[in-house]
């Protein structure tokens, strides 16, 4: 599978002014925001957040991680930008951002959005996606969870387009970004969840910080119990080894 990665190049050095211009009208410089009030609702606030705290967990390292942070392409315009659920850019250590620009840092390698009822529908989703291939994202995943036939979409940059990949793609869940695959868990409280694994049939889940602490406490909780026993052992063994030496030392005092 091919992917066009595109080339950011630094803004050009501004040459210096020989001479002082009258000019007709001041710069009128290219405001970004940082943000818009959107409706939401809690479950999809709760959705991207788990996707968001699991992906930094596993990937702030060698990656940085936004979420409902606008990405902007063009340096000529705000008008010109998106919102993902969240996105990955690989190569650079997580690190705190206000917006994306990628023609400072580069298009992000992955995004992905989560439908919820704030959403307009289909031709909607047509309108974000070709806002997707304008900025050069590589994969872009669509998780539906009240789609309960096809709740995972993605598409892929190829030769400067997105393409979406076949239902039938035996591979189709593979996060090709990551070299993780993408899964389908149900959650009590919020019910479907888009989660990612380390393997294609979803049991080597990539754990959710609560997860990952309860998995902690549990290891922390054998390792003691296991001490425990140890030292049991330990105490049992020289309790033997007392009574042991107690009766060599009658049978030694024995009259023969």
């Amino acid at each position: 599978m091919s992917s066009i990665e595109p080339t950011v190049r630094p803004p050009a050095a501004p040459r210096a002014r020989m001479r002082a211009h009258v000019y007709s009208r001041p710069p009128e410089p290219v405001y970004f925001p940082e943000a818009e009030e959107v409706p939401e609702t809690n479950r999809h606030l709760e959705l991207r957040t788990a996707l968001y705290l699991i992906l930094k967990r596993e990937l702030a390292q060698v990656a940085t991680l936004g979420s409902d942070q606008f990405v902007y392409w063009d340096p000529r315009t705000s008008k010109k930008r998106l919102a993902p659920d969240a996105f990955v850019r690989l190569g650079m250590p997580h690190r705190t951002f206000r917006t994306w620009k990628t023609w400072l840092h580069g298009a992000p390698d992955l995004g992905v959005e989560v439908v919820s009822e704030s959403d307009e529908g289909e031709p909607d989703w047509d309108e974000k996606l070709a806002r997707y291939r304008a900025s050069g994202i590589r994969e872009v995943v669509r998780f539906d969870p009240d789609d309960r036939a096809r709740p995972i979409r993605i598409w892929d940059a190829l030769d400067g387009d997105l393409v979406e990949r076949s239902p039938d793609d035996p591979e189709l869940r593979a996060c090709e970004a990551l070299g993780l695959w993408w899964t389908v868990v149900e959650d009590p409280s919020v019910g479907p969840m888009l989660r990612l694994s380390r393997d294609r049939e979803g049991r080597d889940l990539l754990p959710t910080p609560d997860e990952a602490e309860a998995k902690a406490r549990e290891a922390e909780a054998r390792t003691r119990e296991a001490n425990r026993k140890l030292e049991a052992e330990v105490e049992a063994l020289r309790a033997e080894l007392a009574q042991a030496k107690g009766k060599r030392r009658t049978r030694r005092r024995s009259p023969g």
